[in-house]
């Protein structure tokens, strides 16, 4: 099944926290999941995220709404994330 409701984040901000992107990009609609990748090495987040959405719609709207705006101080991309090798 490819990932048509996800959104790949770039740019985090290192302080955020899954709860605050999920409040930030609920604007755009109903978000389900908020995935923030740990580093194994080190312990500490990479920079990126994944936000999942109820469906379709509100994925695009997101993408239209955050990509290249300010988000904890950085300028963040959001895309539409691709499928999972």
């Amino acid at each position: 099944m490819a990932d048509t409701t996800r959104v790949f984040v770039g740019g985090v901000p290192y302080a955020a926290t899954e709860e605050e992107l999920k409040a930030h990009f609920a604007q755009a609609g109903n978000v389900v999941s908020v995935f923030m990748p740990i580093d194994r090495e080190t312990g500490k987040k990479r920079g990126f995220a994944f936000v999942e959405f109820e469906n379709e719609a509100d994925m695009n709207k997101a993408v239209d709404m955050f990509n290249q705006t300010e988000f904890g101080g950085r300028t963040i991309s959001v895309n539409a994330a691709r499928p999972r090798e």
